[in-house]
């Protein structure tokens, strides 16, 4: 997939108008307000009489969705196995450059060893739609992109010391991994154990706080 920079619009600014409407009269006193009636005042509002309680109602613990504790537990795997999963450097990072294509002497594209580039707006538009090959990926990719680039171009394409081969090169793993059932509920009940943990640290903290000199308590008669 071609990826390229594309020049960001800058936002449209709407100022702030102002209304002849909202003007006020200083010519004369305001006119008094109408009493409100028996009518106006019992209308508006809901009494407290009307309140009827909730027949039935119960409080729904998120261990009682399956759907939604499978979710959390998804979310809490992935969360806490990002630090191990995460790759150390982006793709598009400088030590992972595989190729640059110059044009009079000016890089106009970069190639990097994953398959992915960037690109100028000017380059973008002269080389257009470009269709990657089936199958094609890694350092493989990266070199027949550069190819296409330096020929629709008019440029050259020169190799970067750190490219490195197609058998040098290791696929990134799916960002979305598969959790199975025992995995999901540990990991429902270990979100659950550091949940009431942070809670109860909170707590303590706050009676430590309470405790202090020169820190006020309430006192009832």
């Amino acid at each position: 997939m071609m990826s390229g920079l594309s020049g960001a619009a800058l936002p449209y600014l709407r100022p702030v108008s102002t209304s002849s409407s909202h003007a006020t009269s200083t010519s004369g006193a305001l006119p008094e307000a109408p009493p409100a009636t028996d009518a106006a005042t019992s209308s508006s509002g809901i009494k407290v009489s009307q309140l009827k309680p909730l027949q039935g109602a119960k409080a729904i613990s998120a261990a009682d969705n399956p759907v939604l504790r499978d979710l959390m537990a998804t979310n809490w795997l992935t969360t806490h196995g990002a630090s191990a999963t995460q790759p150390a450097v982006s793709d598009d990072a400088p030590e992972n450059t595989y190729a640059q294509v110059k044009v009079a002497g000016k890089v106009v594209a970069t190639l990097y060893n994953g398959g992915s580039s960037t690109m100028t707006n000017e380059a973008a538009a002269e080389i257009g739609r470009l269709e990657d090959p089936p199958g094609l990926g890694g350092p493989d990719l990266a070199q027949w992109r550069a190819d296409r680039y330096a020929e629709r171009l008019g440029g050259t394409v020169e190799k970067a010391s750190t490219a490195i081969s197609q058998s040098q090169w290791t696929p990134r793993q799916s960002s979305s991994p598969t959790y199975s059932r025992d995995e999901l509920d540990a990991a429902f009940q270990a979100m659950l154990a550091e949940g009431q943990k942070a809670a109860a640290q909170l707590q303590s903290s706050y009676l430590a706080s309470r405790t202090q000199p020169g820190t006020s308590a309430d006192f009832k008669a």
